[in-house]
């Protein structure tokens, strides 16, 4: 190919062969949007290719990455999810942004709900994502930060989950990732809290082991760290790591 491919924030370099083929990528539910957009671009650069995806809660594609799901690319949304599929034949994972929880209300915030401890009020429904989750483990250490026990109505197996109870009017607040409130502004508000900056989560990106599909896998994962890449993330609420 006679172009550049991106291999880091502000960094390119030559590809010596187009990248071809399909390329599986499992990512965390909190990246579906700005990965959707990036795949849509990766496919305009490089136009004998097709990025297909499944978006779910990081430890769930974890395991079935364990339990042998064909995949070139885990993007997870905790250091230690990814831990439990790299191994020694793999590229070594890259921290590419960080994310960091907000509380997920109603638009108008009728509760009048400012931080953790409005929570546990009585009557207020929390839901919550389960502890083994990313978003539920961030969960954890920021309720522990604030010296907040609540009991949540429900736990929910990703952030997505967790954000329709709040959009559906199941509960009455969920604590999600900043990125994924944005996502939905028009139908939640997301109220920011201290306690957030010791829960804040970073996502590392890895071209597995046994991909199928190394070289294009490779690509995409250059094309995410690119400053295209990380611009697109950056517009959807990520931090930069």
């Amino acid at each position: 190919m006679a172009g550049l491919v991106g291999c880091g924030a502000g960094q390119t370099v030559p590809q010596g062969d187009a990248v071809t083929g399909d390329v599986t990528v499992f990512a965390a539910a909190s990246l579906t949007e700005p990965f959707t957009r990036i795949g849509e671009d990766f496919e305009a650069a490089n136009p004998g290719v097709r990025v297909t995806y499944s978006f779910a809660g990081s430890s769930t594609l974890a395991a079935q990455i364990d339990q042998g799901a064909p995949a070139d690319v885990f993007a997870a949304a905790s250091p230690d999810t990814m831990t439990t599929v790299t191994d020694s034949h793999d590229h070594d994972p890259k921290v590419f942004v960080r994310n960091r929880l907000v509380i997920a209300v109603p638009d108008g915030n009728p509760n009048g709900v400012s931080g953790l401890a409005d929570l546990d009020r009585p009557g207020v429904k929390v839901a919550l994502c389960a502890p083994q989750v990313p978003c539920g483990a961030a969960a954890v250490r920021a309720l522990a930060a604030a010296g907040v026990d609540l009991t949540p109505v429900t736990l929910e197996r990703d952030v997505r989950a967790a954000l329709s109870k709040v959009r559906l009017g199941e509960v009455d607040a969920a604590l999600v990732y900043r990125t994924d409130a944005q996502a939905v502004a028009a139908d939640v508000d997301g109220i920011e809290f201290p306690e957030s900056a010791s829960a804040i989560n970073d996502y590392p990106i890895v071209v597995l082991g046994n991909a199928p599909n190394k070289p294009a896998a490779r690509a995409f994962v250059d094309h995410v760290l690119s400053d295209a890449g990380q611009a697109v993330l950056a517009a959807a609420g990520f931090q930069a790591p």
